[in-house]
């Protein structure tokens, strides 16, 4: 099983993911935990500006579809944290992986930029750095994600939903 979370920079992707994570390895051993910003810095695509362009994006992508594949034909479950910009990589996952699962964070714009902490949004919208997703990059949210997750009010529990999640993921798959 592959569980798919989505959303911009400064979602809770990462969060709510490591909830996810923590409550599958429970009853599920045999499962990993991918973070795409900690996929690009093991393969060293994380310098410069040309890694955060479309195409460097893509090649990024790619590399995290092909290794939750790759992981899944083993029978290993993965929760992956991803900006996931590109359609065609999610109508892939569905159409490749054994079971998949598709997370979606919903947080407007106005309130990521208030809660972001790297300063992205802000020196993107200042002109300092090109190449930010929501900003400069369109983001298109998915078309038909199994889960949409609202985090756009203060205190959210993602421990409870991680196990909705959880809950809902294993009745689907």
């Amino acid at each position: 099983m592959v569980i798919w979370v989505i959303g911009l920079s400064a979602s809770g992707k990462t969060t709510l993911g490591r909830h996810i994570y923590e409550e599958l390895k429970k009853v599920k051993t045999n499962t990993v935990f991918i973070d795409g910003d900690e996929i690009r810095q093991i393969f060293k695509h994380d310098q410069g500006n040309s890694p955060y362009t479309l195409e460097g994006r893509r090649i990024n992508a790619d590399r995290i579809c092909e290794m939750c594949a790759w992981l899944d034909r083993q029978d290993i479950n993965v929760v992956c944290c991803i900006l996931s910009v590109f359609e065609e990589s999610r109508q892939w996952n569905r159409k490749t992986y054994s079971s998949y699962f598709e997370v979606y964070i919903d947080v407007p714009m106005e309130i990521l930029k208030t809660r972001e902490t790297k300063g992205l949004y802000a020196a993107a919208h200042r002109g300092e750095i090109k190449n930010v997703v929501g900003v400069d990059i369109t983001f298109t949210a998915p078309k038909n994600p199994d889960y949409i997750f609202d985090n756009s009010k203060d205190n959210v529990d993602f421990k409870k939903a991680a196990q909705d999640i959880l809950t809902k993921a294993m009745q689907e798959s």
